[in-house]
């Protein structure tokens, strides 16, 4: 069967699933959205979020950018890359072109029509998460017609829809052109327009986010007519809102605070199925002078963490422990046991290395929202002997200081998009990538090799190979891979966590709440 054959008939199936869980409704048909939900996030909400061109490669963003905004290709209920703006979209028969055609009569809600031209523009204006990567791959953009807009790559790119119909990055969301030529980049963080299922109405800084239902939504109204995200960093007052009424739903519970919730009549604790890991990131190995440039420091630091006793700390036992950085559920990922909790070897690796008494490692910097497991694995450490002192930031500053590599000595990485293998290790383990402290020649050469590959065996192989070198060198410190526990109290009568292919967050469109 050619491929245009089989596209064929991939649009035909997909044709007939939209008739009955996709497709959107009549304007008759639609509910009048009604009622607020409000939902308490682990984090402060930055404004960089409402702008996807800057959005870093993390899934917390997502919560709020697949409210307001929408993408060509994304996934939704029952699709892992569903069409959303475009109705379809076809490969070439030689891998180069991708086409979509956008849906009839779609506007952004501030009623400009949607078109090829934000498309482009979108795609051109972007600087986010494998912005490189995908230039170096996409060579023109080009507009048809006002509905259909096609993407000529400079050869084929197994992964371009990996990146440009997933979380793996944001280049896929449509933004108003005409709107942010008027306002410009920061009139539009300040007030986004976008065409997803939901309207900005207000931000207060630091505090909280209104959202209102966009009834003219291609899939369907929004059940809920008010969405309040707000911000509150603090996993006990989390759990207390949702305990108490003042919050429907807390994202990212601690494992503690979670456990004190599960005997409260009314509320659930579900656990995510998203893409996420945590990891030890030593970002000082490249440098000769560190401690951390010594294998078997890092090897010390792998076999000090008791990752299952951090699990059942910080996930009630539901986050596995981890031997890579590359979360489990991926395509491509390498299925490998964690390295064993050994404390004595710790010390005596680091005896080896030449600090028999252990050694002053400085400050230790986690992804901000996640206590328990931050605490747990920093005390392993200075039990051993790798003295560390915690020192806190925000989600935007440590993200920022991240990919501008300003964090120093040893952090705590956590990500949470999707893709596969040859994502994350575009991101964080190829030298060039975004998030990358230093690297490998034999690792880039793979890492570009597997990229050219359409043989999807072959590729898989030089991936798994990666994934490898990365544990036979000590690159990282897997910890565990996350899954998020939420808090949903008793006015939530859908919630849709874990409905969306790999993400944490609600299909807000599809909720609903009692009156």
């Amino acid at each position: 069967m050619t491929r245009l054959r089989r596209y064929a008939w991939f649009l035909s199936a997909l044709i007939a699933l939209l008739a009955v869980s996709g497709a959107p409704a009549n304007a008759a048909d639609r509910p009048e959205p009604k009622g607020k939900a409000v939902m308490a996030w682990h984090v402060t909400i930055s404004p960089t979020w409402f702008d996807p061109s800057t959005a870093p490669p993390q899934i917390t963003p997502f919560g709020m950018l697949y409210a307001i905004h929408d993408a060509l290709v994304r996934p939704y209920p029952g699709y892992k890359m569903g069409p959303s703006l475009a109705e379809k979209w076809e490969e070439g028969e030689d891998g180069k072109t991708y086409t979509f055609t956008l849906r009839p009569n779609l506007k952004f809600h501030n009623g400009d029509p949607l078109t090829a031209e934000d498309v482009k523009f979108s795609f051109d204006r972007y600087k986010g998460a494998g912005a490189t990567t995908i230039r170096e791959h996409v060579d023109t953009v080009e507009i048809v017609d006002p509905r259909t807009v096609r993407f000529h790559l400079k050869e084929p790119w197994p992964d371009f829809m990996t990146f440009y119909g997933t979380t793996a990055s944001a280049v896929g969301i449509v933004l108003p052109k005409k709107y942010i030529e008027q306002v410009g980049d920061d009139g539009f963080k300040k007030h986004p327009i976008g065409a997803g299922p939901y309207k900005f109405v207000s931000n207060t800084p630091g505090v909280e986010i209104v959202l209102e239902a966009f009834a003219d939504y291609w899939r369907r109204a929004p059940a809920i007519k008010a969405l309040v995200m707000r911000s509150v960093p603090e996993a006990t007052t989390r759990a207390l809102m949702v305990k108490t009424g003042e919050a429907d739903i807390a994202y990212a519970l601690d494992g503690p605070d979670a456990e004190g919730l599960k005997s409260v009549p009314g509320i659930q604790i579900v656990a995510t199925k998203h893409a996420s890991i945590f990891w030890l990131d030593f970002s000082d190995q490249w440098n000769e002078k560190s401690p951390w440039h010594d294998i078997r420091v890092r090897q010390a630091a792998n076999y000090a963490l008791d990752r299952q006793a951090i699990n059942e700390a910080a996930c009630l036992g539901f986050c596995p422990p981890a031997g890579v950085i590359v979360p489990r559920v991926m395509d491509f990922a390498l299925q490998v046991e964690p390295i064993p909790y050994d404390p004595d070897k710790a010390k005596k690796l680091l005896a080896e290395a030449g600090y028999p008494n252990g050694f002053d490692a400085g400050q230790f910097t986690p992804n901000p929202g996640f206590p328990t497991v931050a605490d747990a694995t920093m005390n392993y450490l200075n039990a051993v002997g790798i003295r560390l002192t915690m020192k806190q930031m925000e989600r935007a500053t440590f993200t920022s200081d991240w990919q501008m590599h300003k964090l120093k000595g040893l952090f705590m990485a956590t990500a949470g998009n999707s893709g596969n293998a040859a994502s994350r290790v575009e991101a964080f383990i190829q030298s060039k990538g975004a998030y990358s402290y230093g690297g490998y020649p034999d690792i880039d050469e793979l890492y570009l090799a597997q990229a050219r590959e359409r043989d999807g065996k072959k590729r898989e192989e030089m991936l798994l190979k990666i994934q490898q070198l990365t544990i036979d060198r000590a690159m990282y410190g897997p910890i565990v891979d996350l899954r998020a526990l939420m808090g949903i109290g008793p006015r939530i009568t859908k919630h849709t966590i874990t409905d969306v292919w790999m993400s944490p967050f609600p299909s807000y469109e599809d909720m609903e709440i009692k009156d």
